[in-house]
């Protein structure tokens, strides 16, 4: 960003100017004193000359003496020259100091930012990068010269906006992309300007780029909990207006089937009230879903050992499983983890949940694996299956209330999920494990979902 390339051939003209400016010191000084040899042999000779000789003496005596003066005022010309070009070159040394000062300065500031700075030429080529950009993009010195694609695909969204700047020059702020970072999401969220120099002229272009993961993340459970927040009334108001008709609806139906059992068998009406009982039983589980959705009752906390909880769904499951081909793994810790405070119920559903939407994506069967283990002070759960995965057009909305992509789903599921853990002050969270075998013909190996649960102070 700050090469100064003209630095070592302005050093080399003033180290031959300072050459110059000698040697003419010397040829001057040199010359004087020829001069001055030349006059005293003059002055001895003019005693032996007759006097109709003197004037020509004295003309050409004068002649010594001006050319003397010439060369006196040629010698301090030299000085002077050669004291301002010191000066010169001083000022210059000075400049050169300063600007290494500067550039160690902005090295410093550079390297004290979280966000990374990248600088590229015309090209694309990068020229710079501070300390926490090579942290971000994952990159070292070896990359400076190459363009950003050498960064990979993970980080194409850097090239794509810098062609867009240099072509449209207009800055482009905060697009974010996403990275999985060990087994969780990274959000980095980048922007680009252009650079120039102080003629003005564009020589290339800046690129910033933040780790915004925590931010996008706090954003994202906002954006769920005013959903949730939302529902609450809207809950009340539905339980009122809709649960107490169905109950009279209910016991309406229940009253006609008692009416038509003594006077008609008749097959087609019988069947016609099975519906109805089906669908009323239906929409009160929809209602009941929506009603544990939105309340806003604390939960229930007492000591919870995970790992048991986790034991005892598997043996619930297990008959299933071997119903749908779909073979159950539990990776448990050798030592016991410690326990969290809260609602056993209220967990063995979620866990329930995820099994069972794990399941439901291996159609052909596969390996669900439950694996637990600590995470700082948190105990951590992954359920991952060998499904199809999430379609990356819909995984912002897995969390929704009723979303579901099964016909035979309420999509209460993972939104009830999601509202347990945070009443239990954790998180939830996913990702789509995809293929890195280019030889392969399935691009997606399963879905893993992340439970982070604060364990107890006591642990």
């Amino acid at each position: 960003m700050f090469d100064n390339h003209d630095g070592p051939s302005v050093r080399r003209f003033a180290a031959v100017l300072a050459l110059l400016s000698l040697t003419a010191f010397a040829v001057t000084a040199s010359m004087l004193y020829h001069v001055h040899h030349e006059q005293e042999i003059f002055a001895k000779l003019t005693q032996h000359l007759p006097k109709s000789d003197l004037e020509a003496a004295r003309e050409l005596s004068g002649e010594l003496s001006l050319q003397g003066g010439l060369l006196v005022l040629l010698g301090l010309n030299t000085i002077g020259t050669a004291v301002a070009f010191a000066w010169v070159v001083r000022g210059y040394l000075t400049s050169e100091r300063t600007l290494e000062d500067v550039k160690v300065y902005s090295a410093d500031v550079l390297a004290s930012m979280d966000a990374g700075v990248i600088t590229t030429d015309r090209n694309g080529r990068m020229t710079s990068i501070n300390p926490s950009g090579k942290q971000l993009v994952s990159c070292d010195e070896e990359h400076l010269g190459r363009t950003l694609e050498s960064l990979g695909k993970r980080h194409a969204l850097l090239a794509e906006i810098r062609e867009d700047v240099a072509t449209y020059h207009h800055p482009i702020r905060d697009r974010d992309y996403n990275l999985d970072n060990q087994g969780h999401r990274q959000t980095l969220r980048a922007g680009c300007t252009l650079l120039r120099n102080r003629r003005g002229e564009e020589i290339g272009t800046v690129l910033h780029v933040r780790d915004v993961s925590e931010r996008a993340l706090m954003e994202e459970r906002l954006r769920r909990m005013e959903r949730y927040m939302g529902l609450g009334s809207l809950a009340a108001g539905l339980q009122h207006e809709i649960k107490n008709p169905l109950s009279a609806l209910s016991l309406h139906i229940q009253l006609l089937c008692e009416r038509l059992e003594t006077t008609t068998q008749d097959a087609e009406v019988d069947e016609l009230l099975d519906v109805l009982h089906t669908e009323i039983r239906r929409i009160n589980d929809v209602l009941d879903g929506f009603r544990n959705y939105a309340s806003t009752n604390e939960v229930g906390r007492t000591s919870v050992d995970v790992a048991i909880l986790i034991e005892r769904l598997v043996r619930l499951l297990r008959p299933q499983g071997e119903q749908q081909s779909v073979k159950l793994d539990v990776q448990l810790p050798a030592e016991m983890l410690g326990l969290i405070e809260g609602d056993s119920v209220g967990l063995e559903q979620v866990l329930l949940n995820l099994a069972l939407n794990g399941m439901a994506a291996m159609t052909d069967g596969g390996k669900l694996t439950f694996r637990l283990s600590r995470q700082d002070e948190f105990v951590r759960i992954d359920v991952r299956d060998e499904g199809i995965g999430i379609p990356e057009e819909i995984r912002s909305q897995i969390f929704d209330p009723y979303f579901t992509t099964r016909n035979n789903g309420t999509g209460m599921g993972l939104a009830l999920c999601d509202k347990i853990v945070r009443q239990h002050d954790g998180s939830i969270d996913f990702r789509v494990i995809e293929n890195t075998n280019p030889d392969s013909d399935h691009s997606v190996l399963g879905t893993e979902f992340t439970v982070l649960l604060p364990l107890s102070q006591s642990a």
